[in-house]
């Protein structure tokens, strides 16, 4: 498994009854979580400490409570790939639809290792110019990430609101002026025009979820969508591509359908790089006190070695 060890403003305290206690900076949230299907103790003190409280209806959805918590606040990650003055990130939180705070913290493991690849191209070739497509990029973690590296990034997401949301993470990032084209786009249109355009990308990174609908009310469903729109997205891809990063929250996709998934279409890079690899796992989060690891759905990577 991998995991997002490396935060100091966030961490998961417990977990019990489907759901999850976290501190995000200062402030205590309690939220649901699938993969909870134990009932534990509620033995931490944070318990009835929370500032915020996401109640799942048994309808579907369902609504926040909070106590003493703010409209929005702010947190820091600094990046495990990068020098040490050179790598904080900041991202602006807020509790919106469906329990979410505007942040996927187990992804941090997969920021530190983007931005530690794009790090290296860049030191081995200062004068590259890496560029890194983000689909369903969301608020732009992997984003500011990779450009914090010194990536040229191209953030596309469906949601105007999320686009606003990546660029204010961008701004208070320190990254205002970096080299990010933002997008409200469909992400599979987006692709079927770049390719017809002749547009390719060192690096792609995907986010998809299981299912959602576009800027025009187009249909995506995972296991229907997923693997057209890799097979597209290997066609923009440069001759030696550095890495290409697909994500995954769905249960039937587990590590090893996103590893056949990109061992069939970037074959010919294996094939062709003795350095190229595919590798995939569970990513998670730990729990700050004790030794268990929550886990957060899947990862799948090439990369060049």
């Amino acid at each position: 498994m991998w995991i997002a060890d490396g935060w100091k403003d966030y961490e998961v305290i417990d977990t019990s009854s489907g759901e999850k206690l976290e501190r995000w900076g200062d402030y205590i949230l309690v939220r649901p979580d699938p993969q909870v299907i134990w009932d534990t103790p509620h033995s931490a003190p944070e318990w009835k400490r929370k500032n915020g409280h996401y109640h799942r209806s048994n309808k579907g959805g369902g609504q926040w409570e909070f106590f003493d918590l703010p409209e929005q606040w702010q947190i820091t990650y600094k990046l495990g790939g990068l020098p040490e003055g050179q790598n904080q990130l900041k991202f602006n939180l807020k509790p919106f639809s469906f329990k979410h705070t505007g942040l996927f913290p187990e992804q941090a493991v997969n920021w530190d290792w983007a931005s530690k690849l794009i790090a290296g191209a860049k030191e081995a070739d200062p004068s590259r110019e890496i560029k890194v497509l983000n689909l369903f990029a969301y608020t732009g973690g992997a984003t500011v990430a990779c450009a914090k590296a010194g990536a040229h990034v191209t953030h596309v997401d469906a949601s105007k609101g999320m686009v606003t949301w990546a660029k204010e993470n961008a701004q208070s990032s320190g990254l205002g002026q970096a080299p990010i084209r933002w997008l409200v786009d469909d992400c599979g249109k987006f692709v079927e025009r770049e390719i017809r355009r002749g547009n390719h990308y060192d690096a792609i990174i995907m986010d998809p979820p299981s299912y959602g609908r576009g800027p025009k009310g187009e249909i995506w469903k995972i296991e229907d969508c997923i693997h057209g729109l890799v097979k597209s997205c290997v066609k923009i891809l440069n001759d030696k591509p550095l890495f290409f990063l697909i994500n995954s929250y769905t249960t039937g996709l587990q590590p090893a359908v996103l590893s056949y998934l990109l061992n069939i279409e970037m074959k010919k890079y294996l094939d062709r790089y003795p350095e190229a690899q595919v590798a995939s796992e569970e990513i998670g989060l730990p729990l700050s006190r004790g030794n268990l690891v929550l886990p957060c759905g899947a990862s799948g990577r090439f990369f060049m070695e």
